[in-house]
C-alpha cells in the first residue's frame, strides 16, 4: 500500500486478536482512541491512569461501545518513579515472563505554565514525559515477547523541529519557558530515546522494532483541561487557528496506530499527519528531525536517564 494512494485509517488495522497491549494515559485523548481501536480489533488492553477510578472509567466507556473488550484496568503516575516501580511489579505478578506484545508510551503532560517539580525532585515535564515512560519501558522490556510484529512505539510531537536538549539545563533549574523549551525538550528526549531503543535493539538481533509518532494539532485534554489552561499567548494563537488546522482526537491517534499495527512501519520509523506543516490529516512517515538523530546526545541522555532513575535495560 503506498501513503500516496490510500490513506490510512484504523479500518486498516489488522485483527489484534491474542494481543496484549499497554498503552499509558489511555483514559482520555489520543490514548483512549488508540485503546478504542485496537480493543474493537480484539487486543487485550491494559490501560493504566493516574488514578484507579479514572482507568475504571475509561474501561466503562470502551465496553458501552464494544461489549466484548478485553480492558485491564491500572494505576500508573509516570511522574512519580515510585509508581512507575510500582505499577510494573504489578505487572510482573500479573503477567509473569514475556507477555507484552505491544507497548505504547502515550501518556504526557504540557506546557505547565510555572516551573514545577515531582516528589523526586526532577522537572515535572521531563519528569512525566521523558522520565517516567524511560524507566516504564526499561521495566517491562523483559515482560515484552521476542517475535516478529511486536513494537514499542513511543508518542513524540511535532514541536520537536524547534526543540533543542541542553544538559546544563535539563530540569529547567536554569531557565524555564512552558512550551518551547520543557514541553519541546522533553519531547525531544522521546525522540532520541525512541532512535537510541532502537538501535540497541537492532544491536542485539532482537526482532522487537521500536517506531515513533506524533499526532500534529489534535485537540485533546492537553489543550483543553490541562495544567496550561488559562490566559496565556499559547492558548490564544490555540483558539485562532484551531478551527482552520486541528484535527480531532481520533484522527490524531492515527499516526500512533499507523507505527503500532501497519505491516508498512519501518523499524526507527517516525509518523506523522501528511497534512500542511503536519496539522493534520492521515499518517505518513515524516522526517526525523537532525537533532534527534544525534548519536551522542542519545547516548547521554541514556546514561542521564538511568542515573536519575536508577532503572536499567536489559536487553
Amino acid at each position: 500500500m503506498s501513503e500516496r494512494t490510500q490513506q490510512w485509517t484504523a479500518e486498516f488495522i489488522p485483527s489484534q486478536s491474542g494481543r496484549r497491549v499497554l498503552i499509558t494515559g489511555a483514559n482520555s485523548g489520543i490514548g483512549f482512541e488508540t485503546a478504542r481501536e485496537l480493543a474493537r480489533k480484539g487486543a487485550e488492553i491494559i490501560l493504566p491512569a493516574r488514578s484507579m477510578a479514572k482507568a475504571k472509567d475509561a474501561v466503562d466507556r470502551i465496553r458501552r461501545e464494544i461489549p466484548s473488550a478485553s480492558l485491564i484496568p491500572g494505576v500508573l503516575d509516570l511522574a512519580s518513579q515510585a509508581s512507575v516501580r510500582e505499577f510494573a511489579s504489578w505487572f510482573s505478578g500479573q503477567y509473569p515472563g514475556p507477555s507484552i506484545d505491544l507497548l505504547i508510551n502515550n501518556a504526557g503532560v504540557m506546557a505547565i505554565p510555572k516551573r514545577e517539580l515531582t516528589v523526586d525532585g526532577f522537572e515535572r515535564q521531563f519528569a512525566t514525559n521523558f522520565l517516567g515512560p524511560f524507566a516504564l519501558t526499561a521495566l517491562l522490556y523483559p515482560h515484552v515477547r521476542q517475535q516478529e510484529g511486536n513494537r514499542i512505539v513511543i508518542v513524540s510531537s511535532s514541536v520537536t523541529k524547534w526543540a533543542k536538549i541542553d544538559f546544563t539545563n535539563l530540569q529547567s533549574e536554569h531557565r524555564y519557558s512552558p512550551m518551547a523549551q520543557a514541553y519541546g525538550q522533553s519531547k525531544l528526549a522521546d525522540s532520541l530515546f525512541a532512535l537510541e531503543l532502537h538501535r540497541r535493539l537492532a544491536r542485539a538481533g532482537s526482532p522487537v522494532i521500536v517506531t515513533s509518532a506524533h499526532p500534529g494539532y489534535a485537540i485533546t485534554n492537553l489543550q483543553t483541561s490541562g495544567p496550561g489552561n488559562g490566559f496565556s499567548p499559547f492558548r490564544i494563537l490555540s483558539a485562532i487557528l484551531k478551527p482552520l488546522v486541528s484535527q480531532d482526537a481520533a484522527h490524531g491517534a492515527l499516526p500512533t496506530l499507523f507505527a503500532a499495527v501497519a505491516p508498512d512501519a519501518m523499524p526507527g520509523g517516525y509518523y506523522g499527519p501528511d497534512g500542511l506543516l503536519e496539522l493534520k490529516g492521515y499518517p505518513k512517515a515524516v522526517v526525523i528531525p537532525p537533532l534527534a538523530q544525534n548519536l551522542g546526545d542519545a547516548e547521554r541522555l541514556w546514561s542521564e536517564a538511568e542515573r536519575l532513575t536508577g532503572a536499567a535495560f536489559q536487553i
